[in-house]
């Protein structure tokens, strides 16, 4: 089988964060996945998907976008978590606009060819407009 044109992976947040908001996922091996997806396919681009106002500091939303690029990951997208309904974790911050507008000029300087950063965006968010960013022919 062919690999997809874009292989997405979503780390959602800081490592000190995911026993609450990924309980039985782990960081380490989330990166290591697309690590070893680019090894096998070194010409598609792999992307990784972060939320913030799950309590993460700003710092740490960097330290996670470097070890993305230390993993080779090409494409990075940032959205404002949102709770869906009083049974999930609670927001606990909005970013303000200027923020994500740091992330994205910091994900462009650590070399991410594609960076969707705002309040309003998900992993899919204008999929096809970021894969054209990043080179891909859908």
């Amino acid at each position: 089988a062919a690999p997809p044109d874009v292989m997405n992976h979503n780390l959602e947040t800081a490592p000190r964060l995911y026993k609450e908001a990924r309980p039985g996922s782990d960081y380490a091996f989330s990166l290591n996945l697309l690590k070893k997806f680019k090894a096998l396919h070194p010409n598609v681009p792999t992307m990784g998907g972060l939320m913030v106002g799950l309590g993460e500091t700003d710092d740490e939303i960097l330290a996670v976008m470097r070890d993305m690029r230390a993993h080779d990951i090409d494409m990075l997208t940032i959205g404002q978590y949102l709770a869906p309904s009083g049974h999930h974790l609670p927001v606990k911050r909005y970013v303000h606009p200027d923020t994500f507008k740091l992330f994205e000029a910091e994900a462009l300087a650590m070399g991410f060819r594609q960076a969707t950063v705002g309040a309003m965006v998900r992993s899919s968010y204008h999929a096809d407009k970021q894969a054209a960013a990043a080179g891909v022919g859908l």
